[in-house]
């Protein structure tokens, strides 16, 4: 199967979301992102962090706010020339430009603060964009959130990632 314009499905609890991933432009970060949807480690996961105007995040943690065991980090592509627009998709990372593993999040605006400038802001790299489902990602984006687990903005009602599929071409 090639792995250009590789589509997947989120299936949520709110709705599906379609993302085109690009693998031209983000290989790493594609194939990464497909080893983690491929095993099954996505299913039933949270969003577990949405910021109204800003983004939705999720990937990472179980419904009681356990994180989940990733893979090893990986090496940031942030400097491919895609930007944190409304809609697409970006992996998630602490300070240390190199540690993506398995978090991402979808940008509800614009976000042109976490473009790649440089390597003393290297950003967040972009390696997908919604194509369908921008609806749910609003919807989501639009949810009420709390503290729980010591972490802010988590959705009061949970916000379920039922799985990751790869769609047929």
């Amino acid at each position: 199967m090639s792995v250009e314009n590789t589509r997947v499905k989120l299936q949520t609890n709110m709705g599906d979301i379609v993302i085109e991933l690009n693998a031209e432009k983000a290989p790493i970060t594609v194939k990464n992102f497909l080893g983690y949807a491929e095993s099954g480690f996505y299913d039933g996961l949270i969003f577990h962090r949405v910021i109204k105007d800003f983004m939705i995040q999720g990937g990472g943690f179980n419904q009681a706010m356990e994180q989940k065991k990733t893979n090893a980090s990986i090496k940031i592509e942030s400097s491919n020339g895609l930007a944190n627009d409304r809609g697409t998709t970006a992996m998630a990372r602490t300070n240390v430009p190199d540690s993506a593993t398995s978090q991402f999040f979808i940008n509800h605006v614009n976000n042109d603060f976490l473009n790649y400038a440089g390597n003393a802001n290297p950003g967040y790299a972009v390696f997908g964009k919604v194509i369908d489902g921008m609806d749910v990602v609003d919807k989501i984006a639009l949810v009420k959130t709390t503290t729980r687990g010591g972490m802010e903005d988590v959705p009061v009602e949970t916000i379920i990632i039922e799985s990751i599929s790869i769609m047929e071409e």
